[in-house]
């Protein structure tokens, strides 16, 4: 679905370009059409003066009176010297008289032909006018430009998917890999963790298996970030209602062991309880998980990070603060693989993935850097998502 979308979308982008060039001569063509079009306008109408001439030449004056022609699609009359009308059916203003062919501001065409003198009934002028209508032309720039954007339209999305189609497999064979090797991981990872526990259980712990222990869970975060990214758009994350403050509290115990390894206390400070909210813990996780990962890693050793939770006008807030190198570009830390110092290690997808998160849970995030001072990042959770407070 996302390769139809890509396709699509920059299918959309290169018409409208091409789109935009071609419209150049194709107004040049619309001009030239409408000229076109008059011209046949004036032959039709100087066709049909000679039919009003024809009928005013079979005029005997002997006859009674002289039955004027009568046509549906023009109009035409007769006028003196001085442009006064002497019979016409003609109803538009002529603004001014001159022979020759005109056209007004309301496209009324206007042939106005100067006749011998004293010839027919002592006019000078016949004028024969009608309404000019350029629909055909438009209607034909129409069809030709709805025609050229499809034709596009269509040899883009084939181009495109064409050029396409050797990358996806590619893409399709490194996703293959990585669920591979993804899988791979989890096991031997699983056991080092186990085998952690039984021999801290068994023999008590020590500053190398709690070296061990945090390297692990530094691997594990990862492991579910990259986990995450592969699968969150097949899996539907059911909410479920849980205790905030404790789920909370677990998580910061969770990485204790791996601030401890830059010699960094984890500050808590709760300011309510028993608060209960109902959304997919999975995805809160990802969000407390690697905001706390990233304060660590960005923090100086010896310092502190604090992490605070409280209620507000139902809302509950969530902040993050550590004393540490600080963000330089807050705007580009959430494009995926984007990594502020990549000494610090990483692949650069945890904020992404906490952006996609609150994206989709309506949750507002508000960030406060100073490079060599440290950041805050407040996390404000909705009050739809709040079953008590």
């Amino acid at each position: 679905m996302k390769d139809k979308r890509y396709s699509t979308k920059y299918a959309i982008i290169y018409t409208a370009l091409v789109s935009v060039i071609l419209l150049t001569p194709l107004f040049f063509y619309f001009i030239y059409m409408k000229n076109i079009h008059s011209i046949q306008n004036e032959l039709y109408l100087k066709e049909k003066s000679l039919l009003v001439i024809g009928a005013m030449e079979a005029y005997d004056n002997n006859e009674e009176y002289f039955e004027y022609p009568r046509f549906r699609t023009f109009k035409s009359g007769l006028y003196d010297k001085n442009f006064k009308p002497i019979f016409s059916l003609v109803k538009n203003q002529i603004k001014y008289f001159k022979s020759g062919y005109h056209i007004d501001n309301n496209n009324n065409a206007f042939l106005i032909i100067k006749l011998p003198k004293n010839r027919y009934f002592d006019a000078k002028y016949l004028v024969i006018t009608n309404k000019l209508s350029f629909a055909i032309v438009y209607e034909k720039i129409m069809i030709i430009l709805f025609s050229v954007l499809v034709l596009i339209f269509i040899l883009s999305m084939f181009f495109l998917r064409t050029f396409a189609r050797p990358f996806k497999k590619l893409n399709i064979t490194l996703d293959n890999f990585i669920k591979d090797s993804m899988h791979e991981i989890n096991t031997p990872l699983s056991i080092i963790n186990v085998n952690i526990d039984l021999f801290i259980r068994k023999n008590g712990s020590n500053k190398y298996l709690n070296r061990m222990k945090a390297a692990t869970k530094v691997l594990s975060n990862i492991y579910n970030d990259m986990d995450y990214l592969i699968k969150h758009e097949r899996v539907e994350y059911k909410r479920d209602s849980f205790e905030l403050s404790q789920f909370l509290k677990d998580r910061v115990d969770y990485f204790d062991e791996v601030a401890l390894m830059k010699n960094i206390k984890l500050n808590l400070q709760l300011q309510t309880s028993n608060l209960y909210i109902y959304i997919n813990q999975k995805q809160i996780q990802k969000i407390i998980d690697n905001t706390i990962s990233n304060a660590i890693k960005y923090s100086h050793d010896n310092s502190e990070i604090d992490i605070e939770m409280y209620v507000q006008d139902e809302k509950c807030y969530l902040i993050f603060k550590d004393y540490g190198v600080g963000i330089h570009k807050i705007n580009d830390i959430f494009n995926r693989y984007y990594r502020e110092n990549k000494d610090k290690g990483g692949f650069g997808i945890g904020l992404n993935i906490v952006q996609s998160i609150i994206n989709e849970l309506d949750i507002e995030l508000k960030i406060e850097s100073t490079p060599k001072v440290g950041s805050q990042f407040m996390y404000i959770i909705p009050k739809k998502y709040t079953l008590s407070l």
